[in-house]
């Protein structure tokens, strides 16, 4: 008999909601994550602290670990200290270094993930990857999905807006990586999934043309659907293609060529992705990206996140070498320096007219 369907990896709960939080217990309980109420819950010392005393009356069962940091060694002395608890999940309550680390340690000592962000700066909430630091820089490991995932917009409204900010160019960057996928499909013969494409891009455009703000409730449900429907898109593709393109080749550029100036995650990937998609001559598309981040108060040019035109210009001829084997506009067009520097300031005097 044919297979007429095909088994998505993604959450059995995803709750998004003002007030989430309150229903935390009951929902551990009642979807038979944890039905004993046996959990570690793993926290920042900061806001995750100040959580863990509103939270542990509901959860008598639950063992708390504050995380030091976003390292990989963190993430292994994580797991070390929970594999000897007989916990029937692991909760991850914090932004996303927190997460990530959750991530990782569920993952080694075999546990199913329960993601609470606390903020939404970029769409790792959800997706089948833990990125830590480690000794050579940075790296991404390859995890389960996350078993549920539960946002409480009344805790993203608490959390600083550059977190929201962050999220949004995180979000707006999948437009590009679509299409940068959708080039090495046509260039190189590269398998495309559909389905993945398809919700990556809308998720993206979602945020795009979104007409609310950052203290908008409306907005930010759509913002962290997309966050967490672009999560889903990687583990249906099994791949980070759905949200990583030039866009994210530039904002590893930045990271690995300046890490002491570098900005957050999603400024760096939504500049890139409006220059990437001005490379592509996609013009109509690059300057909604403008407005919709400058609306947003999200950088558009270097010079907005501390960087000279010629320091972006060192990023991008760099950006092709943080992912070996990626094909995206990037290394379609394999511009000169001074290619490089005539289109940025074709793309800068785009913004200025």
């Amino acid at each position: 008999m044919p297979v007429l369907t095909r088994l998505i990896p993604s959450p059995v709960v995803v709750d998004i909601n003002a007030g989430a939080l309150d229903d935390l217990a009951g929902l551990l309980a009642d979807q038979r994550i944890s039905a004993s109420g046996k959990l570690a819950i793993a926290i920042s010392g900061g806001s995750g602290a100040r959580l863990r005393e509103r939270l542990s009356p509901a959860l008598p069962g639950a063992d708390w670990y504050e995380v030091g940091g976003g390292t990989l060694d963190d993430a292994i002395k994580l797991g070390d200290a929970m594999k000897k608890g007989h916990y029937d999940a692991v909760v991850g309550l914090g932004g996303g270094k927190i997460i990530d680390c959750a991530k990782y340690a569920a993952a080694r000592i075999g546990l199913p993930l329960v993601a609470v962000a606390t903020n939404l700066s970029h769409d790792g909430l959800c997706s089948p990857v833990a990125t830590l630091d480690n000794d050579a820089g940075r790296g991404s490991y390859g995890v389960p999905n996350p078993i549920a995932v539960v946002i409480d917009l009344d805790i993203i409204r608490e959390a600083p807006v550059r977190f929201v900010r962050s999220g949004i160019g995180d979000a707006i960057s999948n437009i590009s990586a679509v299409a940068d996928w959708e080039l090495a499909h046509q260039e190189n013969g590269e398998a495309i999934d559909g389905l993945a494409a398809a919700m990556a891009r809308q998720a993206g455009e979602a945020v795009l043309r979104h007409p609310g703000g950052v203290g908008d409730d409306n907005f930010l449900q759509v913002l962290a659907e997309g966050l967490v429907l672009t999560g889903i898109s990687m583990s249906v593709a099994g791949d980070s293609r759905p949200a990583s393109g030039a866009c994210h080749e530039i904002n590893h550029g930045f990271d690995i060529l300046f890490p002491k100036r570098a900005a957050s995650h999603g400024e760096q990937c939504g500049l890139g992705a409006a220059f990437a998609t001005h490379l592509r001559g996609d013009a109509e598309t690059s300057a909604l990206m403008v407005e919709a981040l400058q609306r947003h108060g999200l950088p558009v040019t270097p010079g907005e996140i501390g960087f000279t035109d010629e320091e972006f210009v060192q990023v991008v001829e760099f950006a092709p070498k943080t992912r070996p084997g990626r094909y995206t506009i990037l290394e379609h067009l394999d511009l000169s320096t001074d290619e490089i520097r005539d289109a940025y300031a074709d793309y800068a005097k785009t913004i200025r007219s």
